[in-house]
């Protein structure tokens, strides 16, 4: 009974907390920010106008890209891992322990990081810090996890060969990134090859690698104890060692003229259509968030152009949207996604190539970027409104190599954005002529 009075009074909590936050100003948010290192670890803590809960955001370089020179699955197997018990107790006490509490502790590995989330009553949160630790310091890593963890990654990556968007984004991305690049993806037929070889010992030698407080960042927000927060952080973390920068240096890929790529799948009811390149350009580039911006209005959410003319003036697809992506640690690229059902498929192609012609001949409006830039401004004002929004954009911040002062410098950095910068980055860096096309699906 104790145990679900407790949480229905954490959901209460964090349903409070997301209002009384948004009430809250973000001007100045970086004068706010205590940032120190503990225990190794790189600590940023910051109090926002909500009471007894606390949100963590937090990283360290242990994604796949680490996990080029060994199995290609060891980081990802290593993520799963470390969920399944620590030498100290199962994964079943470890979960009562927070079910008891109310809280929230997940780990999860992309492409350059392995990510932590958690979220607790601010009382809980010296044991969510220890329980954070003692996984990532001393999993367990048992034979019979593994072995789980082996079938469990073997059905999702079979899935995913199934799975026309999955399909057409991970041939995009072995399109414009060169071999040896960190955003460019492994196939899932090199994958299932690299799952046969994985063995318990290339995880824990992973492990031993890429695990430790050198580079980990844990972002606080919320009702926060900063003295509290750093003496249970060094209990927790004393000791430890090890760990990795993140990679953020590599041949950039440039845009480069490659064939049409087509991947037939039997059955499906649309085909998935991935159409752009890579950009050269990172985020803290200069022309980083003029090139975003323009990208924006090509095609982000029910205002873009393409849902304006492709969706809702020639009822082609579904959904059709752009996006500037993969640069937060490396250069990225712009990719224009899109389904459409096999007969419609290329009328479907065509009407979006016209679409990113025109818009990359004429450029934008000033009408456009005005209203674009209200909106985005407007986007991230709302998403500063949580503990968990504020949390996520001081991580991200961080690493996309920006000063934390970034966190309120970005709405001027967006409204001082001049016609001429957005249209000139969108002619600077981009070339359609050149833009890679997948098709994956059933095919007419």
């Amino acid at each position: 009974m104790r145990a679900l009075t407790r949480k229905s009074m954490v959901i209460a909590f964090w349903a409070i907390s997301a209002l009384s936050a948004g009430m809250q100003a973000s001007a100045a948010l970086a004068e706010r920010i205590v940032r120190t290192k503990v225990s190794g670890v790189d600590i940023v803590i910051y109090p926002m106008g909500v009471q007894d809960v606390v949100t963590i955001a937090g990283n360290l370089p242990a994604g796949d890209a680490y996990a080029v020179q060994g199995n290609i699955l060891a980081a990802t197997a290593t993520g799963i891992l470390i969920e399944k018990g620590t030498t100290k107790q199962d994964k079943f006490a470890i979960a009562q322990q927070l079910d008891d509490v109310g809280a929230q502790l997940r780990f999860s590995v992309s492409d350059q990081m392995l990510s932590v989330n958690a979220k607790s009553l601010k009382t809980d949160l010296p044991l969510v810090i220890q329980l954070m630790a003692e996984q990532l310091r001393t999993p367990l890593l048992s034979e019979e996890e593994f072995a789980k963890t082996k079938t469990q990654l073997e059905g999702s990556i079979r899935q995913s060969l199934e799975d026309p968007e999955a399909r057409a984004k991970e041939a995009f991305g072995r399109s414009v990134f060169p071999v040896g690049h960190p955003n460019r993806p492994s196939s899932s037929q090199e994958q299932l090859a690299a799952l046969k070889q994985l063995t318990l010992n290339d995880v824990k030698a992973f492990h031993r690698k890429y695990y430790g407080p050198a580079n980990l960042t844990l972002v606080f927000v919320g009702d926060v104890d900063s003295q509290a927060i750093q003496a249970e952080v060094k209990k927790a973390f004393a000791g430890w060692t090890g760990g990795v920068a993140a990679k953020r240096s590599a041949n950039a890929a440039k845009a480069r003229s490659t064939p049409e790529q087509t991947i037939v799948l039997q059955d499906k009811a649309s085909v998935a259509v991935v159409i752009g390149q890579a950009t050269g350009l990172r985020y803290q580039d200069a022309d980083s968030l003029a090139l975003r911006v323009g990208t924006a209005i090509l095609g982000s959410g029910f205002t873009g152009r393409l849902m304006a003319s492709v969706r809702d003036a020639e009822g082609l697809t579904y959904g059709i949207g752009a996006r500037a992506s993969d640069d937060t640690f490396l250069d990225g690229d712009v990719a224009i996604s899109a389904t459409f059902a096999p007969q419609l498929l290329a009328k479907g192609i065509t009407s979006t190539r016209r679409e990113i012609d025109k818009w990359w001949q004429e450029g934008v409006t000033a009408q456009e970027l005005t209203a674009r830039k209200t909106n985005m401004i407007g986007a991230y004002e709302v998403g500063l409104s949580t503990t968990g929004g504020v949390a996520s954009a001081i991580l991200q911040t961080l690493n996309r190599g920006k000063n934390l002062t970034w966190l309120d410098e970005y709405p001027k950095a967006i409204q001082a954005l001049t016609l001429a910068q957005v249209n000139g980055a969108i002619r600077k860096y981009l070339e359609p002529e050149k833009m890679v096309l997948v098709k994956a699906g059933t095919l007419p």
